[in-house]
């Protein structure tokens, strides 16, 4: 039974009760996308558990010394293996800006000729990690040692991914579905890609959670304490 005070799009459960935390995740979408994203309504439940597990995304990140392509090349390819559309789509994006659009569509699909051999073993990784992480051998390891990746950048990898998937599970289960606002400004060859998971939907979002529909903060909006978070200002989101 869906619950009456739900709002569409941010999933199954009742919006959050206002707190600092919840209210820090809020401001931060502001800050960054210009509107509050249907998976912060989510978070906003347990919003200390959100900045824990982004601290450890952001460690794996780092310990794995992974740019911001690699980063979307790793996510684009575990997203779309699993089936989640609401990661697929906002790491798509990124990668269609670091790669181009035909590029990120490609491996959103399972198809990785528009990536160098490094970012390939990556992509590979990634889905073998996400389809069959207890069927794996060493020899699957190879790719990443040729592209001369070492023992603790593999490990860390295999982290970021692992953590990446945690994310996602958490938002597939409890119903969050992509953000209209996020579709509008999504490559159209990214989008024609992702023809899995929830559909995008716009939510209507409660008192206390201002959308705002352009890419510039509200007026009289103040820094806040997110934008020093080492945690948010990486926007594992």
């Amino acid at each position: 039974m869906t619950n009456a005070t739900a709002t569409e799009g941010t999933g199954f459960l009742d919006a959050p009760p206002a707190s600092a935390g919840a209210q820090r995740l809020f401001d931060n979408d502001l800050e960054r996308n210009g509107f509050v994203m249907n998976l912060s309504s989510l978070w906003g439940h347990q919003p200390a558990l959100y900045e824990g597990l982004s601290a450890l995304i952001d460690g794996a990140r780092s310990a794995a010394g992974l740019t911001v392509r690699q980063r979307a090349v790793l996510i684009a390819a575990c997203a779309s293996a699993l089936g989640d559309s609401y990661c697929s789509l906002t790491w798509g994006r990124r990668l269609a800006r670091e790669a181009g659009a035909d590029a990120a569509a490609g491996v959103l699909r399972g198809a990785d000729d528009g990536l160098d051999p490094a970012e390939q073993a990556l992509a590979r990784w990634a889905r073998t990690v996400t389809r069959r992480p207890s069927s794996t051998e060493a020899n699957d390891l190879q790719p990443l040692r040729d592209a001369g990746y070492d023992d603790a950048q593999i490990f860390a990898i295999t982290m970021f991914v692992a953590l990446r998937l945690a994310f996602a599970y958490v938002n597939d289960a409890l119903g969050a579905q992509p953000d209209a606002e996020l579709l509008a400004i999504v490559p159209a060859a990214v989008k024609d890609a992702v023809t899995f998971g929830r559909p995008p939907v716009r939510a209507q979002h409660g008192a206390g959670r201002s959308v705002v529909t352009t890419d510039v903060p509200p007026a009289g909006h103040r820094e806040s304490r997110t934008d020093t978070n080492p945690s948010f200002r990486h926007n594992h989101r």
